[in-house]
């Protein structure tokens, strides 16, 4: 087990700095055990981190950090049952899968996250028939506080299972993830502008024609860019090395950087800079591996906020959304992301017992954002908004009970598991009290 001292911790977008005591990388779940055990002894709190693209404080620990690097790599692959270590990243998970000839069912835009830090908060892709990543657990490896090694699933230990596949990092260290995948597939991407009116006129239409659906609005524009992705049989449009080159890394990546860092610098611009931008929208169609076409590479830093909502909630939810926008002091310079998917029954998944719409909101690293998303946060709140656990929030465990049926069912697990709260920090002190 390697230890290593404790530089300045960072995550992906840099709104969240700690300094840990010590950082530790173990090996196995029996390494992850001792150092449970160690720091406890010692009067240390404990967080796993994974590659630090969460947005809240889920991760963060003035004790000991366990970086799960060295828990990486696919373990078995039976049939469509594939175990990996909670360490693996999604973008390697993608790879190795596609080497079997298999895939996951759905992903979202961004393969950096780690298999358990994606799981732990809840991550999502889109599509009327998909919960979130979650739901595709079979089972997972699980080291307490008390350094038992639990192997839980739906039929071993079936609360710990119902309340671990998002477990925010409170019930313990997940060290391997049982994935049920799918045979490998490929998949049409159709890209395309429309209307504003169109696109929340149509949305509901989208969601049920179309296997994955999203929809990304430029504030201060009625113009949309509407993605829409179907199994195909063969992949027989592919994109060229150029346009992929232009699309991806100069469009999405250069040149709206480029606007970004102006519409900070010259705040009175950036209305027109997206209006601008918006019109460069233009339509795309292509296929490719299914995981190629969900991932989107992102180089502009940001932060985040997103609220899962019952999904009629969407035409109130999005016109009171254009209205906090429009009354801001402040340019907002990312677009809104709107996505959709299936009930889950997983505790603290915003998705539980629901089908949902998700209104993801964004601002440029540097720029003002908190009167922005408080004004979008008590929106949501009054139509019984679930925020994702990885992205700002600032809702306590008083106002998120109410919302969540099985939320003292976790709860208990959790005071079984962890009563000294070794797993604890001033995020879950927060969230689950």
């Amino acid at each position: 087990m390697a230890t290593t001292a404790a530089p300045t911790w960072r995550n992906w977008a840099g709104n969240q700095r700690v300094h840990p005591a010590r950082i530790v990388s173990p090996a196995s779940a029996g390494e992850v055990a001792a150092a449970i055990t160690q720091a406890a002894a010692g009067g240390l709190t404990v967080k796993a981190v994974g590659s630090g693209h969460s947005f809240t404080g889920a991760a963060a620990t003035d004790g000991v950090q366990l970086r799960l690097d060295r828990l990486a790599g696919l373990r078995t692959v039976d049939g469509h049952l594939v175990t990996v270590g909670a360490g693996m990243t999604l973008a390697a998970l993608n790879t190795a899968l596609a080497r079997h000839g298999l895939a996951l069912p759905n992903l979202g835009d961004i393969d950096a996250q780690t298999v358990a830090g994606a799981l732990a908060t809840g991550t999502h892709g889109t599509g009327a028939g998909y919960g979130c990543l979650s739901t595709f657990v079979e089972g997972f490896e699980l080291v307490t506080a008390a350094g038992e090694v639990l192997s839980c699933s739906a039929t071993e230990r079936p609360d710990v299972f119902a309340a671990g596949r998002v477990g925010l990092g409170a019930l313990g260290v997940v060290t391997a993830v049982t994935l049920r995948c799918v045979d490998a597939f490929v998949l049409r991407a159709d890209e395309r502008p429309l209307p504003l009116a169109e696109t929340l006129g149509r949305f509901a239409e989208f969601a049920a024609g179309n296997e994955h659906v999203e929809f990304y609005w430029m504030p201060y524009t009625q113009r949309t860019l509407v993605k829409r992705n179907n199994r195909v049989a063969a992949h027989d449009q592919p994109m060229s090395r150029l346009r992929r080159w232009w699309e991806t890394d100069f469009l999405q990546n250069t040149a709206f950087g480029a606007v970004c860092r102006t519409g900070r610098a010259l705040p009175r611009l950036a209305p027109g800079l997206l209006r601008t931008t918006a019109k460069a929208f233009s339509p795309l169609t292509y296929t490719d591996r299914s995981d190629r076409v969900f991932v989107t590479p992102r180089r502009v830093r940001f932060v985040e906020m997103e609220y899962g909502l019952p999904r009629e909630a969407l035409p109130e939810a999005f016109a009171g959304l254009r209205r906090i926008v429009a009354g801001l002091p402040f340019p907002v310079l990312l677009p809104v992301e709107v996505r959709v998917t299936a009930a889950d029954d997983i505790w603290l998944s915003p998705g539980y017992g629901r089908d949902s719409v998700y209104l993801a909101i964004h601002q440029y690293v540097g720029m003002p954002y908190e009167p922005y998303f408080r004004a979008f946060e008590t929106l949501c709140s009054t139509m019984d908004g679930r925020p994702h656990w990885g992205k700002l929030h600032w809702r306590d465990a008083e106002s998120l009970r109410p919302t969540y049926p099985r939320f003292d069912d976790f709860r208990a697990v959790r005071d079984a598991l962890d009563p000294d709260r070794v797993f604890a920090n001033a995020y879950t002190q927060r969230v689950l009290g």
